[in-house]
């Protein structure tokens, strides 16, 4: 069992920035794959980005390449969402998600690709 905790959301300007972060516990951190997913208000859960185990090699949907960065320190048992030049359509409770990687990372953008979720985190994008 994997217990996951987002913190960071709040209430931007479009523009400015967010940190999003992401507290694992409870299985070994550095065997799992990570992800970020948002859902916005009347939609489905859609996939933002992903970072391998190690943390060298990751995933972006094309909506948030070059404006967001993953990153993960194992030490801490942690993943971050670097946000930048938000736009009101990031809007959304942004979600991480874990799931073991065995051998290569292989890009998982589906929400069932996830075996271990958290609550979310509420970030709000205004105009």
């Amino acid at each position: 069992q994997v217990q996951l905790v987002e913190s960071g959301g709040g209430l931007v300007q479009a523009g400015g920035s967010l940190r999003l972060s992401c507290a694992a516990s409870g299985r070994t951190f550095s065997n799992y794959a990570m992800g970020w997913f948002r859902q916005a208000p009347g939609k489905e859960r859609r996939f933002v980005s992903q970072i391998n185990k190690s943390g060298g090699t990751t995933y972006y949907a094309d909506s948030v390449e070059g404006r967001f960065t993953i990153s993960r320190d194992n030490a801490k048992n942690t993943v971050y969402l670097q946000m930048n030049s938000l736009k009101p359509e990031d809007t959304g409770v942004y979600f991480c998600a874990a799931r073991q990687q065995w051998g290569s990372v292989v890009l998982a953008t589906s929400v069932n690709d996830y075996y271990y979720w958290g609550q979310g985190t509420q970030v709000t994008v205004s105009s």
